[in-house]
């Protein structure tokens, strides 16, 4: 067993520490050390404090990160609800900017084609609107057979019907621009237009009268102020629209289907001067700012995790400071230099673990606070919306405790070597 040259005691205390601990002895430790963690007599629960306090910093960025990406995908699922909830998926439009003529063609060519789900005319142009000599501001008039189903899920006061209970005509307002005309359901209003359907200018304006049927208010103030819905007949008699014209096709696609890429196969079929645009395309601007949020947020708030696990390194080597005694006996009961760095190894991805499940939990409950009470309000006028949305994705805490627990391993390399390369002689000295 013994050749005198040392080799022999080497080998015979390796085989004594796996006999008295013969599972996992380099989990054990890191266990202990993460749960029991003590310092000298002087500050036996510093030590233990700083081990949590780098728990408590993984388990903050995690659930920080996990907030802000369900947070971001919310606020992005939330605008593209509401704006295709008013713009529909894809708009057929004339590139003229004029009134498309041989609508009727045109609807039933639409219609044939098994990616799209709802084909409905529209006829928009812009007018007066007039409640009193001084209660008047210009709009957006919006012919339809039937207000789009987000507006009619918006409504505050008022039905989405387009006609009033004796037949005449009814029109559907925005909250606010109900506010600054002063009017409420019931109220009538006067329509002047000037244009014609060629898009050139009347001498005299065509002028209607409506009552307001309906206010509804969809947290997007810029089309709350703009857009009003009324009949499609209505809005062809007041903008000088022939029976065969329409200002666009407003195009739902079926269930599956990407809406750019049929836009895309629609123009392929569609003739001059017709065009099928995406609802990205057509509020580039809108989908532009939510996809910076996207980007930005989730960035910035990752650099809490990056920050919490370099900090597991000043963890470790304050309880290697505080464990070189330990560390001294254990290699003079033969645990080689590899096995001590994996004590450290492990003890990094132990506090990942902890920080990363407690994060987590943290994350679900703060998630179905938000979603029951609100807890996060937003300025509606700046983000749409009153409260911060969360839209949770099972990809997100996977990901998300991946990354992390990675970083935490990458983060207790360091000082796992630091403890691999101690004198056992010194070590043990050292007390």
């Amino acid at each position: 067993m013994f050749d005198g040259s040392g080799r022999g005691d080497e080998r015979h205390s390796r085989t004594l520490i796996h006999v008295v601990m013969p599972f996992r002895i380099e989990s054990f430790i890191a266990r202990r050390y993460l749960h029991g963690a003590q310092g000298q007599a002087e500050g036996r629960g510093f030590l233990r404090l700083i081990t949590w306090i780098s728990v408590g910093g993984v388990a903050v960025g995690v659930a920080a990160l996990i907030l802000a990406l369900s947070i971001v995908r919310g606020f992005s699922g939330e605008i593209e609800n509401k704006i295709t909830g008013f713009a529909a998926h894809v708009q057929v439009q004339s590139i003229r900017d004029e009134p498309l003529r041989d609508a009727t063609e045109l609807k039933t060519l639409l219609e044939n084609q098994d990616i799209l789900s709802e084909v409905a005319p529209v006829i928009q142009e812009f007018i007066l609107l007039r409640r009193s000599a001084r209660d008047v501001d210009g709009v957006s008039i919006w012919g339809t057979n039937r207000v789009p189903s987000f507006i009619a899920s918006s409504l505050a006061a008022g039905t989405d019907s387009l006609t009033t209970e004796s037949g005449g005509p009814g029109i559907v307002i925005g909250a606010s621009l109900a506010r600054s005309l002063n009017v409420k359901p019931g109220d009538r209003l006067t329509a002047f237009s000037v244009q014609d359907a060629g898009g050139g200018m009347n001498q005299a304006p065509t002028i209607r009268q409506f009552r307001v049927t309906g206010i509804y208010e969809s947290s997007l103030a810029d089309f709350d102020d703009l857009y009003v819905f009324t009949g499609l007949q209505e809005a062809r008699d007041l903008l000088g629209y022939g029976q065969d014209q329409v200002t666009r096709y407003d195009i739902r696609v079926a269930d599956g289907v990407d809406y750019v890429d049929a836009a895309n196969r629609l123009d392929e079929i569609l003739t001059f001067p017709a065009i099928a645009r995406p609802v990205t395309e057509i509020y580039r601007s809108l989908f532009a700012w939510v996809g910076l949020q996207e980007s930005i947020i989730p960035l910035i708030i990752s650099i809490i995790i990056f920050v919490a696990a370099v900090n597991i390194v000043g963890t470790l080597l304050m309880i290697i400071l505080e464990k070189q005694r330990d560390m001294g006996i254990l290699a003079g009961m033969g645990a080689t230099s590899r096995m001590r760095r994996k004590i450290f190894v492990r003890l990094g991805l132990f506090i990942g673990l902890s920080g990363v499940i407690l994060g987590e939990v943290g994350a679900l409950i703060l998630a179905w606070a938000q979603l029951q009470f609100g807890i996060i309000p937003l300025p509606a006028e700046a983000y749409y919306m009153s409260t911060a949305p969360i839209d949770l994705s099972a990809i997100d805490f996977l990901v998300v405790a991946v990354v992390t627990l990675g970083l935490c391993v990458l983060s207790s390399w360091i000082p796992a070597k630091v403890a691999a390369k101690l004198n056992p002689i010194q070590a043990i000295r050292s007390r």
